[in-house]
């Protein structure tokens, strides 16, 4: 009994010793920056993957001059046909603590597109914008081909089914069972 509670104290700390390395988060790098002017404040805009894709996602950093401290602010993307998606506040990037961003967020259509800052801070109030950001096409086929040829292997899953139930079905009621083993 000993020895059974002392491997199972083994397993278990070897479990918990190699989960924390596993539940690390990756960090964000970043590979390609802009500069905005927002009032009295310079703006750094970070981005995870470049050239910027459509439906492709990756990380914004967004990092102004001076550090997150004592400023706040808000974002607004503008899209290419000059729609305006919600506002939302700059809050601090969730595996980059120490500066604004965005985690795992996609552009969802081609084109060129508007970041709209406004930031508020001891110098007062200031709004910049980062203009025609380019968004280039989904990498890959078509949306609508992916699901096709993605939905072929659960159609063939469906068939083999049906048929393998119409067999046992039909070899039940003439009386005879499934030969076991």
């Amino acid at each position: 009994m000993r020895n059974t509670l002392l491997a199972l104290a083994a397993v278990a700390g070897l479990l918990f010793a190699t989960a924390a390395p596993a539940n690390a988060y990756e960090p964000v790098n970043i590979v390609h920056t802009e500069r905005v002017q927002a009032g009295p404040y310079g703006l750094t805009v970070g981005f995870s993957t470049w050239p910027l894709k459509a439906t492709q996602s990756l990380d914004f950093t967004f990092i102004p001059d001076g550090g997150i401290g004592d400023k706040s602010g808000t974002l607004t993307m503008v899209n290419p046909e000059g729609g305006k998606n919600r506002t939302q506040r700059l809050v601090r990037h969730p595996r980059k603590r120490e500066v604004w961003g965005l985690d795992v967020r996609s552009m969802p259509r081609p084109g060129e597109w508007t970041f709209r800052f406004t930031l508020d801070g001891p110098a007062g109030a200031g709004t910049g914008e980062l203009r025609a950001l380019p968004v280039l096409e989904q990498p890959g086929p078509p949306m609508g081909v992916s699901w096709a040829i993605s939905t072929l292997p659960l159609i063939g899953l469906v068939a083999l089914v049906v048929v393998a139930w119409r067999r046992t079905r039909s070899r039940l009621r003439g009386g005879e069972l499934p030969a076991i083993g």
